[in-house]
């Protein structure tokens, strides 16, 4: 004890003297008054910043709660608008590098500088790239993101809010036509997607222009029938509210109709010269791109063969494990066979039925609302937002991905929701329902995303900031996380956990194998269903991801790893200081930060307890 007490003593020591000679270094120590007025000066110019981007996007307003004269428009998604943003980036870059003191921030203030650097300098980077993404695709392209928009982020609670959702309606046809412009731009450069993308997309986009009052058929079309389901409870007159509808039919007919017309004219002829070549080594500097890409999505220097090599390891580790629950249900046979037995066995799915589909809803409402029961055993911060689960709407519920997060108003006005597919129920296994839930919804995205927009004392930017590694290596952490305090209490579900976390561990090996080492979408697809028990539905839709989005799925098995080795170190440091509601504190109250950040951050903080002890043993 008296060994570590003086170790102790001496960093706290060292660290004093390290201080002291950064002052003198500066001539000066810094006043305390100084620093602050500097640190508001720069949180003030956040600010302003974020609130300039918040003007120039109304969809983002509309994300965000705030209702302004542009609820009724959407983005300008121009090729002019990114160049203005490109150039705005430098601007904001210059002054940061011109006009700011770093010396005289306080330490909160001084990690925002240091973040808005690093992300406009990888803007001003990116820009080069700017044409080599698929603006549409079957994840998330515009051609059933802008329906979902209106659907489930345009609130209508008075007429104004109506006639603005009818002038988005009739701002489709320029929208679309930017969106139009921006994929000749990219065909021209050589990005074109696979040939096996544009059949998803034009299901999508034929979806949405059928029904009343587009054709004859008796049925509302799925806008129309939104429309009029929120415009209903509201206190107008009959003929004040059939005026609406007719309104909103006009608008259908002039601005949507021709919209998604003339962007599957485009589609159909582009999907007569697409090629089966699914890699983004296909592109122009394509291998730098991927590059890029990862460093961006993991937020880490490590290369494709580094990642493959990793994703290939973590898959022989978590076999073993799964052998381990084999033996615990008595399972006889091999792993493939128990993978064969828990795609096959009925008693592992719901029924394909509207029965079936409401009680896996129940059932995941009720995994959520235990967990909210334990969370005092692992967090000091909780989210006030509420949330909600919801199925996956019937229009984009075949191209959509199993389960997603979509966050709350920051005012707690709209909840958060857990999206669940259920258009193919033997894609979503019962035994995984619990990873699924804790994932997406607590404590996984909901806590994060939540407790970040809550935050108080860091800007904007940094509430809302997405790095994905952090935001997507927390929420498998926290499929983890469950396990230590007693859930998953039937194998089956561990079981469950484990293929999820398999999964991710295979996303390293094929998102590296399809862009680095030029595997086909058949060979992406054959090592999921030899190396997992999902169902090869759920093989093709993530092989086809990987294909549309080029190094997104790597971050979060890279996320978690990080995490879990940033907490083990503190443990075997701290000891019996370690607390783990505190080490959640440290990586979710400082808003998402890239992995280095957090790296950082949890150093700080092991540091300060090693001086709290020491200052406490001294005492």
């Amino acid at each position: 004890m008296k060994n570590t007490a003086l170790l102790l003593s001496f960093l706290f020591i060292f660290s004093n003297c390290k201080q002291e000679i950064k002052e003198s270094e500066k001539g000066n120590a810094v006043s305390v008054d100084v620093i602050e007025q500097h640190s508001k000066n720069l949180n003030d110019w956040f600010e302003a910043q974020f609130q300039e981007n918040v003007t120039k996007s109304p969809m983002t307003q509309t994300y965000l709660g705030i209702k302004t004269d542009d609820y009724g428009k959407w983005d300008d998604v121009s090729s002019k608008k990114i160049a203005e943003d490109h150039e705005r980036a430098k601007e904001r870059l210059a002054y940061l590098k011109d006009s700011v003191d770093v010396s005289k921030l306080n330490e909160a203030t001084a990690l925002s500088f240091k973040l808005m650097k690093q992300d406009l300098e990888n803007t001003i980077e990116d820009y080069q790239y700017r044409f080599y993404d698929y603006p549409i695709n079957q994840m998330h392209g515009m051609q059933a993101e802008i329906p979902a928009f209106l659907i489930n982020m345009h609130r209508i609670k008075d007429k104004n809010d109506a006639l603005a959702y009818i002038s988005r309606l009739n701002g489709m046809n320029t929208l679309f036509g930017q969106v139009v412009e921006n994929l000749k731009i990219r065909e021209k450069n050589g990005v074109l997607p696979p040939k096996f993308v544009f059949a998803k997309v034009l299901d999508d986009s034929r979806n949405i222009i059928i029904g009343k009052p587009f054709d004859k058929s008796n049925e509302e079309s799925t806008l129309l029938a939104d429309f009029k389901r929120k415009v209903e409870p509201l206190e107008l007159s009959a003929e004040e509210k059939n005026e609406l509808y007719a309104k909103a039919e006009k608008a259908l007919l002039e601005g949507v109709k021709p919209a998604f017309e003339n962007l599957i004219v485009l589609l159909e002829g582009q999907q007569q010269r697409a090629t089966t070549e699914d890699g983004c080594w296909k592109f122009p500097k394509g291998d730098a791109f991927y590059n890029n890409a990862l460093k961006r999505t993991t937020t880490t220097d490590m290369t494709a063969d580094q990642i493959h090599d990793l994703g290939l390891k973590e898959v022989e580790r978590i076999h073993n494990e799964m052998r381990d629950i084999m033996k615990q249900v008595k399972y006889e046979g091999t792993l493939q066979d128990f993978f064969k037995y828990m795609k096959e066995d009925k008693k592992f799915y719901f029924p394909d039925t509207d029965e079936g589909r409401k009680a896996y809803m129940e059932q995941a409402v009720g995994l959520i609302d235990t967990m909210k029961s334990r969370l005092d055993e692992l967090f000091v911060t909780k989210p006030k937002a509420d949330i909600v689960v919801k199925a996956v709407e019937a229009f984009r519920e075949k191209s959509a991905g199993k389960a997603f997060y979509q966050m709350g108003t920051p005012d707690g006005t709209r909840p958060g929701t857990y999206y669940a597919n259920l258009y193919d129920m033997e894609a979503m296994p019962i035994y995984q329902m619990e990873a699924l839930a804790y994932h997406e919804g607590i404590p996984g995205h909901h806590m994060q995303i939540s407790i970040s927009q809550e935050l108080q004392d860091i800007p904007k930017f940094r509430k809302y900031g997405r790095y994905t590694a952090y935001v997507e290596g927390w929420g498998l952490y926290n499929e983890y996380l469950p396990k230590e305090i007693g859930m998953y209490g039937d194998p089956y579900s561990d079981f469950g956990r484990l293929a999820m976390e398999l999964w991710r561990a295979c996303r390293l090996v094929v998102d590296t194998g399809i862009h680095v080492k030029k595997w086909s979408r058949e060979e992406g697809i054959k090592y999921y269903t030899d190396n997992t028990p999902n169902a090869e539905s759920d093989a093709i839709k993530m092989v086809e991801r990987h294909i549309v989005m080029p190094s997104q799925a790597t971050a979060y098995k890279i996320g978690m790893n990080k995490i879990l080795e940033l907490r083990e170190d503190a443990r075997k440091k701290l000891g019996d200081r370690f607390d783990i509601r505190e080490f959640h504190d440290v990586v979710l109250t400082n808003g998402a930060v890239p992995l280095n950040i957090l790296k950082e951050l949890v150093e700080d903080w092991i540091a300060s307890k090693s001086v709290s002890n020491s200052q406490e043993e001294n005492s």
